[in-house]
Formats: C-alpha cells, sequence, structure tokens
C-alpha cells in the first residue's frame, strides 16, 4: 500500500531537495531514451524540482514536467527558466491520449499505485513509446559507513526490491530491459545532513526523532575513519534505470 503521508511530504524541503539530492548521469538518461529522435516529447512524471526534467533538456529533448506537490513544482519552476510544470500525479496526468514518446520517473516509481499508474501511462504514450523508471541508489558496497548511515537514518525507501517493484509494467508493455550506471557525487559534511533532511522518513519523524538521527549523522561523521576530518564527501550511487516499449 502506498504511504501517501511520505510519498507528499517532500514539498516542506522543496529548497533543499533540489540542492542536495543527487542528479542523474547523461549516459543513464540517454540510454533510458535510446531509439527516440531528437526533440521528442518527454515527460518527466512526478518530476520533483526539476532534477529529471533539466538532464533531459540537456541533452536535447523536449520535456513536460507532471507533479502532484505544489511546493515541488514552485520549485521547479523557479529554478528551472523555461519550463513550468502541471499538476498531476501518475494515476491522472493533465495530458492527452497518445501524446509523448516517453515517460520517464526518477526515484518516484515505488510510490505509485501501480495498476491505475501502469493505464494512465500507457494512455499517455504513442505506440512504441518508452516508459522508463530510474532510480539513484547509495551503494552500501562502496563504503563501509553507507551501511551505517541507512541504519542511522532509516534510508529503507532508498533501495527497494526493485525486482518486486520492477517485475513488469501490465499488459500494454512489452518486456522490460534494465541498466547500471556508476554515479557519483560530491557533498560537504553539512550538505549530507541537509540531504538526510529531504528524506520522506526524516521529513515524517517527530522532532524528537529528527534530532535523534541527527546526532547519530554528527557522531557517525566525527568518529568514522573514511569521513573524520574530511570537508568533502564522496557518495557512491548506482544509477539503475529499467525501460520498456508501449505495445
Amino acid at each position: 500500500m502506498v504511504d501517501h503521508t511520505r510519498a507528499l511530504s517532500f514539498g516542506a524541503a522543496a529548497n533543499d531537495y533540489d540542492r542536495f539530492r543527487p542528479s542523474y548521469p547523461e549516459e543513464a538518461v540517454r540510454w533510458a531514451l535510446d531509439g527516440l529522435d531528437d526533440g521528442a516529447q518527454v515527460v518527466d512524471l512526478a518530476a520533483g524540482t526539476g532534477i529529471l526534467s533539466r538532464v533531459v533538456r540537456t541533452i536535447g529533448h523536449q520535456v513536460l514536467p507532471v507533479e502532484p506537490d505544489p511546493g515541488m513544482r514552485a520549485q521547479l519552476d523557479l529554478t528551472t527558466p523555461g519550463l513550468t510544470s502541471r499538476a498531476g500525479s501518475a494515476e491522472s496526468m493533465p495530458l492527452p491520449d497518445a501524446s509523448a514518446d516517453a515517460v520517464l520517473v526518477g526515484q518516484a516509481y515505488h510510490w505509485f499505485d501501480k495498476e491505475a499508474a501502469h493505464a494512465e501511462i500507457a494512455r499517455v504514450l504513442r505506440p512504441g513509446g518508452t516508459f522508463a523508471p530510474i532510480w539513484n541508489i547509495r551503494d552500501q558496497q562502496a563504503a563501509s559507513w553507507m551501511v551505517e548511515l541507512t541504519r542511522i537514518a532509516d534510508l529503507r525507501d532508498n533501495a527497494p526490491d526493485l525486482r518486486k517493484q520492477v517485475g513488469g509494467f501490465g499488459p500494454a508493455f512489452g518486456p522490460v530491459e534494465v541498466a547500471q550506471f556508476v554515479h557519483r557525487t560530491l557533498l560537504t559534511p553539512d550538505e549530507l545532513l541537509g540531504m538526510l533532511h529531504t528524506r520522506s522518513y526524516w521529513l515524517t519523524a517527530s522532532a524528537e526523532e529528527q534530532l535523534e538521527v541527527d546526532r547519530n549523522v554528527l557522531d557517525l561523521l566525527a568518529r568514522h575513519p573514511d569521513l573524520a576530518g574530511r570537508e568533502t564527501i564522496e557518495m557512491p550511487y548506482r544509477t539503475v534505470v529499467y525501460r520498456a516499449r508501449r505495445r
């Protein structure tokens, strides 16, 4: 069952979300959209603050962001000149039938009502169009301290069991393909803490629980040999992309 409280918690931290959340590597987005002509019409569904939209536009496509949270839409419109987000959800998009060449979803597919969302995405896509959910997943195997950070900050929604999440996209779609890409970002200790403050767990926690997370993260930063005294911290990610074509 979708936790709507957590799914719609991000607008309160829209500015920090846009500042501290990682972008997506261009090669991953190009793979997701492989086969599309330049200037294709791409919907960024659950677009948030436009992090993925900006990459899509950089590689030469038209992008239409659709986002349910008004706080996130306002931040996208502010920080992404030339784009205006539309209010809508995965289950109800304000778009005509067969109007898009592709629908991308960055970091949000696991919040969807899958059956309703698959039908709505199929409605909006042209025959042969692409649907591709994308995740940046912290790579716990690349750094030992990532395991402890995940436990402290309860980052369970970072890495849903993608094999269960993406078993298929319903009868309107063909077979699902998958690819992975290495991705790394640099954050200062303050920026790392700021990024954690954009997580749904922290945003919906009590003030006492938020303080406990912050104390434990600061303790980890101070005592772990790979983190103590560092001015910047390398965050290792795997960017995982799933892709299927509209039948």
